[in-house]
């Protein structure tokens, strides 16, 4: 699974892939629909990369819980972010058993099926082979 360049901007719907760079602002493509927008220095941007899961230990990084998620579906797509509150935290506990049930609020596991949904429809939870020199680029 590859989150590299895929982002979300809030109080935009949907997540986007980075494709360009302008003077003053980052070229965005919606992975739903392939639209092409700006996104300025003022948009909160968040990174998928950079977003982790409160555990009771440590944080999980996103990419790894959508790796539970789809060894558990089997490269199908998750609960629609519309079900009940108590399927998507039942589900949600069967992949993630330590999640902290109170950092974690009900908005943020909406959107964690909502973006995995996405993903999946864009092709981006297949799994990806790390190639050597993506494997020697992270060790130095």
């Amino acid at each position: 699974m590859n989150l590299k360049g895929v982002i979300s901007i809030s109080g935009r719907p949907g997540l986007f892939k980075v494709v360009g760079q302008g003077k003053n602002n980052i070229i965005v493509e919606a992975l739903n629909d392939n639209k092409r927008i700006p996104a300025y220095a003022t948009d909160r941007i968040s990174a998928l990369e950079d977003i982790s899961i409160y555990t009771y230990e440590e944080d999980v990084p996103l990419k790894e819980v959508y790796i539970k998620f789809r060894e558990k579906v089997a490269d199908e797509q998750v609960l629609s972010h519309k079900e009940s509150l108590s399927k998507l935290e039942s589900f949600l506990e069967e992949v993630l058993p330590d999640y902290d049930k109170e950092r974690v609020y009900p908005s943020d596991i909406k959107k964690l099926f909502q973006w995995y949904n996405l993903l999946h429809k864009a092709g981006l939870t297949a799994p990806v082979e790390e190639t050597a020199t993506e494997a020697s680029q992270e060790e130095e």
